[in-house]
């Protein structure tokens, strides 16, 4: 088998299993069609993880995960200006992945709902495990 992954001796090619049968399950292929999204539901749920691919953004998430906070708090923690903390909030809010409350001169932020705190915990947790694996 011709390599294509070029990881030299770390070459996962020979790892990956392929078909080589032209037999359709049609049973199989007819329960999926039933319910699989419409390309407007994959488009929408790729910009949500497009938003989430920034590690600025996820570290302003798990900032979030603690609860509720100001602008200047959270720039504080993700080391960041307050600028440029505000510009990634808007994103962020604009995909609703977050949410804001005004109280006097002050912006306060929070996750979303429930679901993000969700995604956000199942996600660590993926990593987490994945990482410990390659540890061991």
């Amino acid at each position: 088998m011709e390599c294509h992954c070029n990881k030299g001796d770390k070459c996962c090619c020979e790892t990956i299993q392929k078909c080589d049968c032209e037999i359709i399950h049609q049973d199989v292929v007819d329960k999926v069609k039933k319910r699989i999204l419409d390309e407007e539901t994959l488009l929408l749920m790729a910009d949500f993880y497009k938003a989430l691919s920034d590690s600025t953004r996820m570290k302003i998430i798990d900032v979030l995960y603690e609860g509720e906070m100001c602008v200047c708090d959270i720039s504080v923690l993700i080391n960041m200006t307050k600028s440029a903390t505000s510009h990634q909030l808007k994103y962020l809010k604009d995909m609703n992945l977050i949410k804001s409350r005004k109280q006097g001169k002050e912006v306060f932020y929070s996750l979303a709902d429930r679901h993000i705190v969700e995604v956000f915990e199942i996600s660590k947790e993926h990593i987490l495990e994945a990482k410990n694996e390659k540890n061991c």
